[in-house]
């Protein structure tokens, strides 16, 4: 469903280094990626709502356009249509409508489509994170053994 895994790694490593989020990404698998994708867009999201209430315009734009730019560059363009079957083709028409509604929201300072925005993405942010890879514990099956 998604593209090369090498390529669509180093795409969203790209874009959390230019938004600057202080994390660990370097050492991040590719799902941890795409959930911090997801946090970031929540966080620009909601980060845009205070800057409406506040009449901050500027802190707004940058906000809208950051959460546009993780779904555009990040969710949309990390999705695999040729392998990702109807789910990619779902996803993408999904986060398309969610780029639209966000630059409508940053047009007409519209609270509740942003609000819109993150309750549509939040189910599949929930669902992402759901199908984490599992991590081993020491004396499974499968873990590392003790040195």
């Amino acid at each position: 469903m998604f593209a090369s895994p090498h390529s669509a790694t180093r795409s969203i490593a790209g874009l959390y280094q230019e938004v600057q989020v202080d994390t660990g990404v370097s050492g991040a698998s590719p799902h941890r990626l795409i959930d911090l994708l997801f946090e970031e867009f929540i966080g620009s999201c909601a980060r845009a709502r205070g800057a409406i209430r506040a009449g901050d315009v500027q802190e707004k734009g940058r906000a809208i356009g950051r959460a546009v730019r993780i779904v555009e560059e990040g969710l949309r363009g990390g999705l695999n249509l040729n392998d990702g079957g109807e789910l990619a083709r779902t996803l993408q028409d999904l986060y398309g409508y969610v780029s639209v509604r966000l630059t409508q929201a940053n047009l007409h300072s519209d609270d509740a489509l942003i609000a819109e925005c993150m309750s549509l993405v939040q189910p599949i942010h929930e669902a992402w994170r759901a199908i984490a890879p599992r991590e081993a514990t020491p004396g499974t099956v499968g873990s590392p053994t003790p040195q």
